[in-house]
């Protein structure tokens, strides 16, 4: 199946979710993520404000920057590249391109991310033996990610039955290392 059909599957199959069952699963991935130590000691995060049925990250910026780490969410530039900002509690986001919420702090530049301790990404399917993860389209995270260092969790969200057997890859497509899934995080086999 091509990239283009397999999104097309995915965002149908997340449209049929109810309501409730996506909250209570994006809820399980917040608990299971905020219960990691490697997540708990995370001074600087990366991360983003989820949008329509992706599962919500809302509760979990709003929880890492709670206690205590600093949060940083993408804005997204003209080139479709990923410019960071601080998150400073929910009165910090403004509506930027294409409606998506981000920080109205002070711009870091695309190279912040490089200094995460972890890096949170959002994913339509991740491959369970590579890592490689299905984005939007607009390559945006794949560029971020390859900024992050080789040793920074770097972790896709996502609905069960997301982590797949097999996702198209193209040379550009970069891994994640964890998948978080209402089940709980797996740790992706190969090194991404």
């Amino acid at each position: 199946m091509d990239k283009r059909k397999l999104r097309s599957t995915i965002e149908a199959a997340r449209a049929s979710i109810p309501g409730e069952r996506r909250h209570a699963a994006s809820v399980q991935i917040r608990e299971s993520l905020l219960d990691r130590p490697w997540v708990q000691m995370a001074g600087l995060v990366a991360c983003y404000w989820s949008i329509g049925t992706e599962p919500a990250t809302h509760g979990l910026v709003f929880a890492l920057w709670k206690h205590g780490a600093t949060v940083i969410l993408p804005v997204l530039r003209e080139d479709d590249d990923l410019d960071w900002a601080v998150y400073d509690g929910p009165d910090t986001l403004a509506p930027g391109r294409f409606g998506l919420m981000e920080p109205v702090d002070t711009r870091r530049g695309v190279d912040a991310i490089r200094t995460a301790a972890l890096v949170i990404v959002p994913a339509l399917a991740v491959d369970a033996s590579t890592g490689v993860r299905l984005g939007r389209g607009g390559g945006s995270y794949d560029r971020a990610l390859a900024r992050v260092g080789p040793n920074v969790p770097t972790v896709a969200l996502l609905h069960e039955g997301e982590l797949l057997d097999g996702v198209p890859a193209e040379p550009h497509d970069r891994a994640v290392r964890y998948a978080a899934t209402p089940d709980g995080i797996v740790r992706i086999a190969a090194d991404g």
